[in-house]
């Protein structure tokens, strides 16, 4: 059998590192310890592995997870063997923390170690019309894989105000604090609106990782 398929490039990468690029669109884990991954990412897996549900490890982050908007729902992935995990064919990046921290937004968070530290954090200003907007830190030592819909762009937020689409911010320097401000006002609803209401609002020393996407289009049934 013949095909282009079968190209070298396809081929299972070796495992000699824990959180490795299969290829720009997907992630590969060899487990021992376990990770932590979003539900529903898992695409295949080889081994003895067990997935089983992540639960709130204290009150608080269970009160947040519960009247949060984002969708963060996670799952601990643990046993002996190697797990490929991907999200839409979006790229894939791999971050490597040392002792620092990251804030990700939204649905961005693909995987990270379980030895890592995360919480979630409310933006400033989000209140119900915008259904709350949650972004989860990650701390420690470890890695954190991420995805982005298309080939992101790092923005320098300490010179000027930098304002970005909150489906659209992937992740950020955990010591910026994002603000939820409104560019609405009446003359632009009455118009119908513009389709940019509310964005996050980032100066300060640190960078914002923006995607050239607004996530997936909602289609209405029928």
């Amino acid at each position: 059998m013949r095909s282009e398929i079968f190209d070298q490039a396809n081929l299972e990468v070796d495992g000699s590192r824990r959180f490795a690029l299969q290829n720009r669109k997907m992630l590969k884990v060899a487990l021992g310890e376990p990770v932590i991954a979003a539900k529903g990412v898992m695409v295949a897996y080889q081994g003895a592995v067990q997935f089983h549900h992540k639960g709130a490890d204290s009150l608080a982050k269970f009160v947040k997870r519960a009247i949060s908007s984002d969708d963060q729902a996670l799952m601990t992935v643990s046993g002996q063997g190697d797990v490929f995990f991907a999200r839409y064919a979006h790229d894939v990046f791999i971050l490597e923390l040392e002792g620092d921290a990251l804030s990700i937004g939204g649905g961005n968070l693909l995987a990270f170690d379980a030895a890592l530290q995360w919480d979630l954090h409310r933006t400033r200003g989000a209140g119900m019309m915008t259904g709350g907007l949650f972004s989860t830190l990650i701390h420690g030592h470890g890695s954190v894989a991420l995805t982005s819909d298309g080939p992101p762009v790092i923005l320098d937020c300490s010179q000027q105000p930098t304002f970005v689409d909150p489906t659209a911010a992937v992740c950020w320097s955990a010591n910026l604090s994002p603000e939820v401000v409104s560019s609405m006002n009446v003359s632009s609803l009455l118009r119908g609106g513009t389709g940019e209401a509310f964005q996050y609002k980032f100066h300060g020393p640190g960078f914002v990782i923006v995607q050239p996407s607004e996530g997936v289009p909602v289609v209405a049934a029928g």
